[in-house]
């Protein structure tokens, strides 16, 4: 029976790339901290304004749905035409730009639909979109 006389030597974890990486990563944010001090040191007159103005608002956004009914939802709540219109008019008049979607029940008369756009339109809402879906192939 052959025996064995050597003993295999337990592998060892090469540390070199990671010793490498680790002193590259030291000498990177070295020099960026370099380049920060250095953008503080820079003799630099920084313009000033007479207004304190902020950035303009984010559109407000509503939903208008439809319903095969015929009723018409803002934002979820159940509303008439005179509602929307009125909800739309102190939401625009309060400064914030309004954006607003309409969506229509596929099987809605187109009559309920114009109407609705009317109404959004004398709320004098600008941005206005009509949500449709495209159509498969073969339908």
């Amino acid at each position: 029976m052959p025996l064995k006389l050597h003993h295999d030597d337990i592998p060892t974890i090469n540390l070199t790339p990671m010793i490498d990486i680790v002193f590259q990563l030291i000498i990177f944010f070295m020099v960026g901290a370099r380049f920060s001090e250095m953008e503080n040191k820079i003799d630099l007159q920084v313009p000033k304004v007479t207004t304190n103005s902020t950035l303009p608002q984010s559109p407000e956004k509503f939903v208008v749905n439809i319903h095969r009914d015929g009723n018409i939802t803002l934002n979820r709540a159940a509303v008439s035409l005179e509602q929307l219109t009125a909800q739309l008019l102190v939401a625009r008049r309060n400064g914030a730009a309004v954006t607003v979607t309409v969506r229509g029940d596929g099987e809605v008369d187109l009559q309920i639909v114009a109407t609705v756009l009317s109404a959004v339109r004398d709320a004098e809402v600008e941005d206005i979109a009509l949500s449709v879906r495209v159509a498969k192939k073969g339908r």
